[in-house]
């Protein structure tokens, strides 16, 4: 094979935190040992190579498990978020069908989620899709009401990957907890990032990704609590590894790699939320005071202040998108970029189509610096100025005339 070498003067500003982070060196230096010689496997018990490799297993569960509050035996290794949210809603539904057949989510949770929802209404399951406030937090009474005695499960994401909105788990939690209904939460966004305790917020099944908090792709975990006990049916048929969850190989190498990422955030937790939180009011500072009609989706105080997420009102976000080809963003899920639907969560806060076709998610992160926001502070006033420009919309509203007052013709 031939090695190419990249400039990273040639690269693009990363501001797509919420698709994936980049791996931090220190949980590479972490993974390398058991990638070359300390490559056993974990389940191998008759020798020092498997011996090793559990051992390195062992130690990384436990640090997992001390980030969230939870207690070793309750953290299951999976290949990701979407694996845990699956094994979450579909293996509890399908344990406890016979006296409950009842799920409530909501209208912005992620695709993987809305999707295992979908397989088990059409497998009999009733399932409640709870609508979200224009600011997108639920509504706890609403949530409360929506709960039956032949409810089994309640799943609500805890930072949205598209808005950031963080919805109030505690409370949630506490409402199923006096309800006896299993609470499960998509934490993929929030784990690292904030502060997240199971046993004080009453989740029952927790799921995290590596590859979103600087570890490696291709590793999750499942939180399932253990008192009071969640029983949960595999999908997966095997080895019976992982507390007989999720049978396969545990990948040594990738879960070493998700334990040294927890063990760092829960170090550095602090210092990095202070500093995205700089950032992140640098950049929407900086587009706010050279940009008109501007607006940020979702609750600006309940909120992730990594995850961004403005819509600039009168042109296209695709349009901006393809002109900040210097910037690596997005327009919302990387699961739905491919979409040329306007976003489902903005819909559901409320958006008009226009606005929703227009926003943009900027994703702020350990690695960011203070000279890049600063560079698509620039890019971002600039472009939108010069696309504005070429719009007779923009023509129209300067002229003072109200867009929605006007009857288009029909063709």
């Amino acid at each position: 094979f031939e090695a190419t070498s990249v400039n990273k003067a040639d690269r693009p500003i990363y501001l797509d935190m919420q698709a994936t982070t980049p791996t931090d060196p220190r949980v590479l230096d972490a993974m390398m040992p058991y990638l070359t010689q300390q490559y056993g496997n974990p389940h191998s018990r008759t020798h020092a190579y498997g011996w090793e490799a559990e051992k390195a297993v062992e130690k990384a569960r436990a640090y997992v498990a001390k980030l969230i509050g939870a207690d070793p035996k309750e953290i299951i290794f999976t290949s990701g978020a979407t694996e845990s949210n699956n094994i979450s809603i579909k293996g509890v539904a399908r344990f406890y069908k016979s006296g409950k057949k009842h799920i409530i989510t909501t209208q912005i949770e992620h695709k993987c989620v809305l999707d295992s929802c979908r397989v088990l209404s059409e497998e009999g399951f009733d399932v409640t899709y709870l609508p979200v406030q224009p600011s997108g937090l639920i509504d706890l009474n609403l949530l409360a009401e929506t709960i039956r005695p032949d409810t089994s499960l309640v799943s609500i994401m805890t930072v949205n990957n598209e808005i950031g909105v963080t919805q109030p788990i505690k409370e949630i939690g506490q409402i199923c907890r006096s309800k006896k209904v299993f609470f499960h939460t998509d934490a993929a966004q929030a784990v690292g990032k904030i502060p997240v305790d199971v046993n004080e917020m009453n989740i029952d099944l927790m799921s995290i990704s590596g590859h979103k908090i600087y570890g490696p792709k291709g590793v999750g975990v499942l939180y399932v609590r253990r008192k009071p006990r969640v029983r949960v049916e595999a999908l997966q048929s095997g080895g019976g590894q992982e507390r007989g969850l999720r049978s396969g190989t545990v990948p040594t190498p990738l879960v070493v790699g998700l334990g040294e990422a927890c063990r760092i955030a829960k170090e550095e937790m602090e210092y990095d939320s202070e500093r995205v939180k700089k950032l992140s009011q640098r950049l929407i500072n900086g587009i706010m005071k050279k940009v008109q009609h501007v607006v940020r989706n979702g609750d600006p105080t309940a909120t992730y202040p990594g995850c961004v997420n403005l819509s600039f009102a009168y042109i296209e976000g695709e349009s901006l998108l393809m002109a900040l080809k210097d910037i690596a963003l997005s327009s919302g899920s990387a699961c739905t970029s491919a979409s040329l639907e306007p976003s489902y969560v903005l819909r559901a806060l409320g958006a008009d189509d226009d606005m929703a076709h227009s926003s943009i998610r900027f994703g702020i992160g350990r690695f960011t610096t203070e000279q890049e926001i600063d560079l698509v502070v620039d890019r971002v006033v600039k472009h939108v100025d010069r696309l504005r420009e070429m719009s007779p919309l923009w023509e129209m509203v300067q002229e003072g005339v109200d867009l929605k007052s006007i009857q288009w013709a029909q063709h």
